[in-house]
């Protein structure tokens, strides 16, 4: 079933498929994979393959099901776009989110390069909320490029692990960034001036800003935890979300 979360900017999780394949830096120590692993040693249905990519077709049903409008993260433990999903299963995810206009659908990926390739010749509904991964300049800030060249209703950039100051960032055609630095025992740091430089040229462009946390860094470049750090950043919680929230 989908699950309530505990991520700040969504309300449910949705996850049609599991599993994934790292591809760039930002999915060195993926949350998502750990889970995966503890779920799969504690024989959870649905992760009887572990990590390794599988479709749940059992499961395209599941936002049908609930009339309340609801606000999905889209896979929060796989990449709807991995290059191994086959487009016949991405049309099904999709028609399924065409039904449920209630809803908002809010989907991240790190395969950017296919995302003008998939809907190329289909429409984005405006029920979704597109995204990419932008953890550092090499494999993250191209990424943003492939999403503008898709006619989505809100084009998001997940900043988180932000790994490096991303200098000059293009946010033509882009509606939210999100940011956020590295949970987890083996955490890189985040250094409070990339996140300011990020800031900076959202609030120019007019861009909604979230800052979702300082994982396990903190601003004076000590570990800390999580509960510590907290979501302050110049003394205030940053909650920026594009409007509206919900399409009905």
């Amino acid at each position: 079933m989908a699950t309530f979360s505990t991520i700040e900017w969504t309300e449910q999780t949705w996850n049609p498929t599991t599993g994934c394949t790292k591809i760039s830096p930002g999915c060195k120590h993926c949350y998502a994979e750990e889970m995966a692993h503890r779920l799969h040693a504690m024989g959870a249905a649905g992760y009887e393959n572990d990590f390794a990519l599988t479709m749940h077709a059992v499961r395209l049903e599941q936002p049908l099901r609930r009339k309340k409008p609801t606000v999905y993260f889209v896979n929060s433990m796989s990449d709807l776009f991995h290059e191994n999903l086959p487009d016949t299963f991405l049309d099904q995810v999709f028609a399924v989110i065409r039904q449920t206009p209630q809803h908002v659908y809010q989907i991240l990926t790190k395969r950017a390069d296919r995302l003008p390739h998939y809907f190329a010749h289909r429409d984005c509904p405006p029920n979704v909320w597109l995204g990419v991964s932008v953890e550092d300049r090499k494999y993250g800030l191209p990424r943003i490029a492939h999403l503008r060249r898709v006619d989505a209703h809100i084009r998001f950039l997940s900043v988180e692990p932000l790994l490096e100051d991303l200098g000059r960032i293009d946010l033509t055609g882009i509606h939210w960034v999100i940011v956020g630095g590295e949970s987890g025992p083996k955490a890189r740091p985040m250094h409070e001036d990339w996140v300011a430089c990020v800031k900076k040229q959202a609030d120019a462009a007019g861009v909604a800003f979230f800052f979702k946390q300082w994982g396990g860094w903190g601003a004076d470049g000590k570990r800390r935890s999580k509960k510590a750090n907290g979501r302050l950043l110049a003394g205030r919680t940053w909650d920026g979300m594009p409007k509206p929230l919900i399409n009905v």
